[in-house]
């Protein structure tokens, strides 16, 4: 989920500027190999393990997953800091830690942990499972027990390798056209850079120093909380003290995790999801509940797709679908104007006025050193051409041996057509921080599935969801990148060659840290806490693509249709109204997640962003500072904990007691 940012040019290259007077003069730009060291691949990968963990665990519960770049930038300083110390203290000689190996570190973490998301696994892949198949029915129309694919180690990891890299290749040679030429802002990357670069001046080695401290106690508080919860929670669902009743006894399921990321998102985006919580569960789900027996049988279970179930999913649907169509045609809108602007000599892109101040020569001048070091090491346009061509004919013969049904030709169709959506992507992502990558992958599985037809269009379509849902994805990250890469100095060849190498990695580790949550917990399961919401939902995707909406329950497709209209004039009001009204119009995407999967998690990010809120009323910089340490401490403590509760669960060790909460007697 992203949100629109702008930021002007002028202003970066001002940071910039102010960053570089406080480092050391005449600092040497390491040459590109010596921007990539052993100490920072070692690094990379620790917290790509880690960060894999913590976005499976967010997919496979809630479906949110906020930035982690920030968490990424602070803790590659900090070990690689640290290392360097504890070294030097021993008397070695050690190679200084530089922001260009800092850059290169968050580019790795962020390829490798990335793969967890765009990989599919909690989506388009586990979407395939037995466990998803039963939960839709045996008897509804179209769900075959054919269209099941259980995952598996060796296919998976097959799988993203073959379609990982592509989106590597797919851009490379537009990368002076994107970041030069277009001038594109790249929030988030342009963001990231700043990071960094504060990190390597005095005042922002200091002020890391004290982050990377907050950090590491809340790191504490959540992973040894997390062992305490654990430690009561016995067997069964209604032990323990995430069925403490902290807002009522149907408000429960308390942790520092969605507490985190209501830190780190938006208001807005919290505020969105407690609104989509009430709204379904307080009001609508107990409207069409009223009606049981006559909209549908009352007698189903409760994870019947022709029952309340089926209005719960498909509801979501299609506040999912249309918040994506929307953003879709509004950043391909905004790209084509943007681009028929600049070739008539109109652009207002990336809002860049001219600097009419006494700095205008010196701002030149760090521009221009800029443009040399991100062009001094090119990447050849034949490599990436005969690279992408080499990688679309490895896949297209592999992933037909994965996915019978997704033929050869169908593969090669969407390779031919994917550089261009990578390119609209990437495009608009360098506009708007929005990453549409789930919305082209949604086309895809839809196109795909229709094509393909009852025999095995299922199966067909969420295999091609993966590949397109990888390419645009990766190509926009790498875009993001190159972006860091040129406002810290790093050469553009380290940015792509520590991308790949971060790829690689999380072609392995988000394969193994899946398989952990799948071998050590019941993924799936509605009343467990691994829901995989958007398993069952992109199933379902697939199955609407061949058979349409027949077998929807009564009056279901009038509703969804209602929403899919309110999700599309929410964000057109969003667009239309000044900011001082639009920023507190709600998000459809946001809202549609607790929809489905309940509303228990929208309390805990609610309290995170009211205590950012009060926190940002106290001590405005401060909360600036600090909020991003607490929150990717919270955060990255319960995700340390998966280990070793995953250990214990392998191993069968259930918890020692079970501590139930309940109403009074009589009462």
């Amino acid at each position: 989920m992203g949100t629109e940012v702008e930021v002007s040019e002028p202003l970066i290259e001002k940071i910039a500027a102010v960053n570089d007077e406080e480092e050391e003069a005449d600092q040497p730009i390491p040459e590109w190999k010596d921007q990539i060291t052993i100490r920072g691949l070692v690094a990379s990968a620790i917290m790509g393990t880690l960060f894999c963990i913590i976005t499976h665990k967010l997919n496979l519960t809630v479906g949110i997953i906020p930035s982690l770049n920030v968490a990424a930038g602070l803790l590659g300083f900090f070990l690689v800091k640290s290392w360097t110390s504890f070294l030097s203290k021993l008397g070695f000689s050690i190679k200084p830690f530089t922001r260009q190996e800092n850059t290169v570190i968050q580019t790795c973490v962020v390829a490798c942990y990335g793969l967890a998301f765009s990989g599919g696994f909690g989506s388009s892949l586990l979407a395939m499972d037995e466990r998803t198949y039963q939960l839709i029915g045996a008897d509804y129309p179209g769900n075959r027990a054919e269209d099941v694919k259980n995952p598996g180690l060796g296919w998976m990891i097959g799988f993203v390798v073959v379609v990982s890299f592509l989106g590597l290749f797919s851009l490379v040679p537009l990368r002076k056209v994107m970041i030069l030429d277009y001038k594109l802002t790249y929030p988030s990357g342009t963001a990231t850079a700043m990071l960094i670069n504060s990190f390597h001046t005095n005042t922002g080695a200091e002020l890391a120093g004290k982050q990377v401290r907050c950090l590491g106690k809340y790191l504490s508080i959540s992973f040894f909380w997390s062992c305490f919860k654990w430690f009561f929670s016995g067997v069964g669902n209604s032990c323990g003290f995430d069925n403490f009743p902290s807002f009522g006894l149907t408000l429960f399921k308390n942790t520092p995790t969605y507490v985190g990321c209501g830190l780190i998102c938006p208001h807005i985006v919290n505020c969105s999801v407690l609104l989509g919580a009430i709204i379904s569960w307080g009001f609508l789900w107990p409207f069409i509940s009223q009606h049981a027996g006559d909209w549908y049988p009352a007698d189903l279970g409760s994870n019947d797709f022709k029952g309340l179930y089926g209005y719960k999913v498909f509801i979501a649907i299609s506040l999912i679908l249309g918040d994506g169509l929307y953003n879709l045609i509004k950043i391909i809108a905004i790209t084509v104007k943007e681009m028929w602007n600049r070739s008539t000599r109109d652009s207002k892109l990336p809002f860049v006025n001219d600097v009419q101040d006494t700095e205008t020569s010196k701002l030149l001048l760090e521009q221009k050193e800029r443009e040399i070091v991100f062009l001094k090491d090119g990447i050849p346009t034949w490599f990436a051409a005969s690279g992408y061509v080499g990688l679309a004919a490895i896949s297209t013969a592999t992933i037909p041996t994965i996915f019978p049904p997704l033929k050869w030709y169908l593969v090669l169709c969407s390779y031919l057509l994917a550089p261009a959506l990578a390119f609209c992507n990437s495009y608009g992502t360098g506009l708007t921080d929005w990453n549409l990558a789930s919305t082209y992958g949604k086309i895809g599985l839809f196109i795909i599935a229709s094509l393909v037809g009852t025999d095995g269009g299922v199966i067909a379509g969420l295999a091609a969801c993966g590949v397109m849902m990888s390419i645009v994805s990766t190509a926009a990250d790498l875009m993001q990148d190159f972006k860091t890469g040129y406002l810290t100095l790093s050469s553009a060849k380290s940015m792509f060659v520590s991308q790949l190498l971060g790829t690689a990695m999380g072609c392995v580790i988000a394969p193994l840290t899946f398989w952990m949550y799948w071998t050590a917990f019941d993924i799936g399961s509605p009343d467990g806490p691994y829901k995989a919401p958007y398993a069952v939902i992109f199933r379902e995707m697939a199955i609407l693509g061949i058979e349409g909406f027949s077998e929807l329950p009564k009056h279901c497709l009038a509703l969804c249709c209602g929403f899919f209209v309110a999700a599309l004039v929410i964000n057109l009001l969003r667009d239309a109204t000044p900011t001082k009204i639009s920023r507190f119009i709600p998000v459809p995407m946001a809202m549609a997640v607790p929809f489905y999967i309940g509303a228990y998690f929208a309390i805990d990010m609610f309290v995170g962003t009211v205590i950012l809120f009060i926190w940002e009323l106290v001590n405005q910089k401060d909360s600036e500072d600090y909020a991003g340490a607490v929150a990717s401490g919270l955060i990255c403590g319960d995700g340390i904990w998966t280990i070793p509760s995953a250990i214990l669960s392998i191993f069968r060790v259930n918890p020692p007691v079970c501590m139930y909460f309940g109403p009074a007697v009589g009462s």
